[in-house]
């Protein structure tokens, strides 16, 4: 999850001002908010996330370490694939996420058969994360969804219009599971290259090659 603080500060002759930080992980904002406490200077710290909630520094702490050994610092990549010739559909996601100190990426792929059209293929790629997403148990928790689909990232966003009655199903079905989980979702559109992942996963459900892990990765820097 990222913050931003808001900190108010009074020097030793009384003068006070507020300052408001960049965005921020919430373990990094705790680091800076615990080291100006130490000036004693200090009059309020509160933090802000993405979705408009406010914390106190001691909210945050103890939320952060509910979270610590539950899946988060979620970041999905999806992509789907319809083959006209065989009226079969590839889906694909790739799930990263920490738990317990630790680096995670699941990959998942599906191959699909009753759908009609790629932009079906996407959203049903984006639904099989958010299973994949239940299945770890998350809850209650902000989620990036990385794709390279205009359609289906801008239309769950708002921003389009979704006139298409399948691609609306799609739409509430995803709402409807997201409002389960209790998931924000942040959407956010990335180029074909840099969703070559789900993309292969997704091409490899086509040839019916079956792929499912979960697998610890490297700790990368905070």
């Amino acid at each position: 999850m990222n913050v931003t603080l808001e900190m108010t500060y009074k020097t030793p002759k009384g003068v006070q001002t507020v300052f408001f930080s960049d965005t921020m992980r919430a373990e990094q904002a705790l680091i800076i908010a615990d080291d100006l406490e130490r000036t004693g200077r200090l009059r309020n710290i509160a933090f802000s996330d993405t979705r408009g909630h406010t914390w106190s520094l001691k909210e945050l702490r103890k939320f952060l370490a509910e979270i610590e050994t539950e899946p988060h610092h979620l970041t999905v990549y999806f992509d789907g694939g319809f083959d006209q010739g065989t009226k079969q559909s590839g889906l694909g996601c790739a799930i990263y996420y920490e738990q317990n100190g630790k680096s995670f990426r699941l990959r998942k792929n599906r191959l699909a058969g009753e759908l009609d059209t790629n932009n079906e293929a996407e959203y049903a790629a984006l639904y099989l994360s958010l299973q994949e997403l239940e299945q770890l148990g998350v809850h209650h928790l902000p989620v990036i969804f990385k794709g390279d689909s205009r359609v289906v990232l801008n239309q769950l966003s708002g921003e389009w219009p979704c006139m298409e009655p399948e691609l609306n199903k799609w739409a509430d079905r995803i709402e409807d599971k997201m409002e389960q989980l209790g998931i924000t979702p942040e959407y956010r559109l990335i180029s074909r290259k840099k969703n070559r992942e789900a993309d292969h996963l997704a091409s490899q459900a086509l040839q019916e090659i079956e792929i499912a892990s979960n697998a610890e990765r490297p700790q990368v820097e905070k």
